[in-house]
C-alpha cells in the first residue's frame, strides 16, 4: 500500500522551472513527423532518460498508412530584389510550411502570393502551417508584413529534401511487478511552439524520471512520438503487445495557464477514465471533463475501434480553442513554470492511484468490529468515515477507488484507512 506515495515521494522540489528550461532548450529546432530535428530532440531527451531511439524506413506500410520520405531542411527564404530575406526560417522555425518541396525560382508577388499563409485578426502571429502528405510549398508570416510586401521580384529559396530515409520515435520502457501496462504519450513533430507540443515532452520527462526510481507495481510504457503517423507506426509495430495496456494517458497542452481537462477513452468507463475524473474532481480547481471524440490527438489512434484501448487525453486549454493554438504567440511566455508543475502533480496523483488501487476483503465482516480496542476510532470525523466506508465495502469485488467514488471521499482518505485496517489484521488483500 506504500507504493502511492512513493510515487508522491518523486515529485523534484524544482520540477516547474526545469521543464521550462528543457522547453526553452527545445524551442528553437525545426521538428517535423520526420527528419534531424525529430532525431535531435529525441537525443537531448536521452541524456536523461534512457529512450531507445527506433528507426522506420520510409516505405514501411503501417496500418492503413506508409511510412512517409523523411524531411530535412537547411535553408529557407524570400529575398526582394534587392537580395534583402523578407521571410527568413532564421528568425523563425515557423515561416516555412512544413514539408515543403525543393524551390528555386523567382517570382512576381501576384504569383508568390497563393503560396504565403496569415493569420488576418491576429497581424503580428506567424501561423503554423503543414503539408505532409500533399506535395507543395509555403511560407508564413505575420500579416503586417504580408501587406508591406512592395509589388517586386522575388527570389525563393527552399533547399529542402524530400528522401529516403525514416521516421523516428522514443521509446522507454519500465517494468513493475506486474506485466500490466501504462502507456504514457507526448507528440514530438511540432516546431517553436510551447505548449502545443513542448509542454507535454517536458511533462513526460520529468514524469519519465520520477518513475525509473519509483517502487512500481505496475510496467510503464513512454512513447515520444511524431503526431499520428508516429502511433499509427507504434501501434503496427506492436500489434502483440497492446493487450497488456490497461491504462493510457495522451499528454498535449499542459503548460498553459487554463483550467485543466480530460478528454475519456472510447468506452467512457474505464479505470484511467474515473481515476482522472476523481482526481479532478476532489482537487477543488476549475476543470473540464470532456466526452470522447474522434478528433484530437494520437488518443484517436489509441482509441480506434480495432484497438479500443483505455486511453485517455490530458490537457489544460483543449486544442483549437486558444488564438494562440498553431500560431508563434504559443512561445515561451504562453507557459508557465507553476501551470507544468500542477500538470505533473496532477498526473503523479493519476499515476498514484493506479498503482494504489487494490481489492481487500473484510476479516470481521459479521457486525462492526470494534475500532476503539484497536486504536482506530480516533482521529478526524473524514478518517473515522473512510475506515468505516472500507470495512464496509471490502468484499472482495469493490476497489479502493470504487470506494472512494461511492463515499465521495478521496482516495488518498480510503487507501490510508486500508493501509491502517490492513495492518490491524482487519483487511485481507485479493489476490
Amino acid at each position: 500500500m506504500s507504493r502511492g506515495s512513493d510515487l508522491l515521494h518523486a515529485q523534484p522540489v524544482e520540477v516547474g522551472p526545469a521543464m521550462m528550461a528543457l522547453i526553452a532548450e527545445l524551442f528553437p529546432i525545426g521538428r517535423s513527423i520526420t527528419g534531424d530535428g525529430l532525431r535531435q530532440t529525441l537525443s537531448i531527451l536521452r541524456r536523461s532518460i534512457p529512450l531507445a531511439i527506433h528507426e522506420v524506413p520510409s516505405g514501411t506500410p503501417v496500418l492503413d498508412w506508409t511510412v512517409p520520405p523523411e524531411w530535412n531542411v537547411r535553408d529557407a527564404h524570400v529575398a526582394n530584389s534587392c537580395g534583402e530575406r523578407v521571410i527568413d526560417i532564421r528568425e523563425s522555425t515557423l515561416h516555412l510550411v512544413g514539408y515543403s518541396e525543393p524551390v528555386r525560382a523567382r517570382l512576381s508577388l501576384a504569383e508568390l502570393r497563393p503560396h504565403l499563409h496569415t493569420l488576418p485578426d491576429h497581424p503580428d502571429w506567424i501561423p503554423y502551417r503543414t503539408s505532409y502528405y500533399s506535395a507543395g510549398w509555403g511560407f508564413c508570416l505575420r500579416h503586417r508584413d504580408y501587406l508591406a510586401l512592395p509589388d517586386d521580384e522575388y527570389e525563393v529559396v527552399i533547399d529542402s529534401s524530400l528522401t529516403d530515409g525514416y521516421l523516428s520515435y522514443g521509446e522507454l520502457y519500465l517494468a513493475g511487478e506486474e506485466t500490466d501496462e501504462v502507456l504514457l504519450t507526448a507528440h514530438a513533430c511540432h516546431p517553436s511552439l510551447a505548449n502545443d507540443n513542448l509542454s507535454g515532452i517536458a511533462v513526460l520527462a520529468s514524469l519519465a524520471r520520477a518513475l525509473q526510481s519509483a517502487p512500481r507495481r505496475l510496467s510503464y510504457r513512454i512513447l515520444f512520438i511524431p503526431g499520428t503517423i508516429g502511433a499509427i507506426t507504434w501501434l503496427a509495430r506492436n500489434r502483440d503487445r497492446v493487450a497488456r495496456i490497461r491504462h493510457g494517458l495522451v499528454l498535449a497542452g499542459v503548460g498553459d495557464r487554463g483550467a485543466k481537462s480530460y478528454k475519456k477513452s472510447r468506452r467512457g468507463d474505464t479505470a484511467i477514465d474515473r481515476a482522472v475524473c476523481h482526481v479532478l474532481r476532489t482537487g477543488g480547481a476549475a476543470h473540464r471533463i470532456l466526452d470522447f471524440s474522434p478528433y484530437g490527438y494520437d488518443e484517436r489512434q489509441f482509441c480506434s475501434p480495432g484497438f479500443d484501448l483505455p486511453v485517455g487525453r490530458f490537457s489544460r486549454s483543449e486544442h483549437g480553442t486558444y488564438p494562440e493554438y498553431h500560431t508563434s504567440a504559443d512561445d515561451m511566455s504562453f507557459v508557465s513554470a507553476t501551470s507544468l508543475a500542477d500538470s505533473y502533480a496532477t498526473l503523479v496523483a493519476v499515476l498514484s492511484m493506479l498503482e494504489g488501487d487494490a481489492a481487500f476483503v473484510n476479516q470481521c465482516p459479521y457486525g462492526e468490529p470494534q475500532l476503539g480496542r484497536r486504536g482506530l476510532y480516533g482521529g478526524t470525523g473524514e478518517e473515522r468515515m473512510a475506515r468505516l466506508w472500507v470495512l464496509n465495502q471490502s468484499d472482495g469485488q469493490h476497489s479502493l477507488l470504487d470506494i472512494a467514488e461511492r463515499s465521495g471521499l478521496a482516495f488518498a482518505a480510503i487507501r490510508e484507512a486500508a493501509t491502517a485496517l490492513a495492518e490491524a489484521g482487519l483487511l485481507a488483500p485479493v489476490a
